[in-house]
């Protein structure tokens, strides 16, 4: 079995010039990284939002007068429950794929065409991401422990 340059471990996968074309089309993948990233927080606010409001209001229509027991009273919340963990897990999803994203765009030649320093390796969208992932917690404990 012979192995190629392009397939031996730590080497590159593209020949990377140093360009005004490459440098822009950096800032492009990244900020289209960016774009994906503020796609899964949108997501995610929505489903935690939506499985909370699930759980609000089935309890209000239970305790409504004139309104009919329910039959299987838990489901509502087992429901809203389920999107607020997938709005979590939405969430813990995109923060490592982002983080992994940014690291290969920082990795070896890519480093050449980024045209700025590390600090612009950070983003507040993670910051965000993670504060959003301990709401979406404190939805998911309000609703489990009945605190809301």
């Amino acid at each position: 079995m012979t192995t190629t340059p392009d397939t031996l471990p730590g080497t590159d996968r593209f020949d990377v010039r140093t360009t005004a074309d490459s440098h822009f089309g950096w800032l492009r993948t990244r900020l289209s990284l960016e774009r994906t990233m503020m796609s899964a927080l949108r997501t995610a606010v929505s489903l935690i939002g939506f499985g909370f409001a699930i759980v609000q209001f089935f309890e209000r229509l239970a305790q409504m007068p004139g309104a009919r027991p329910a039959r299987y009273p838990q489901v509502p919340e087992m429901l809203g429950m389920g999107l607020i963990a997938c709005g979590v897990a939405t969430l813990v999803i995109a923060i490592w794929q982002y983080r992994w994203t940014v690291r290969y765009l920082w990795s070896g030649s890519f480093a050449a065409i980024a045209g700025m320093t590390k600090e612009g390796l950070q983003s507040p969208l993670v910051a965000i991401a993670v504060l959003l992932g301990c709401v979406g917690l404190f939805a998911l404990f309000a609703v489990l422990l009945r605190l809301a």
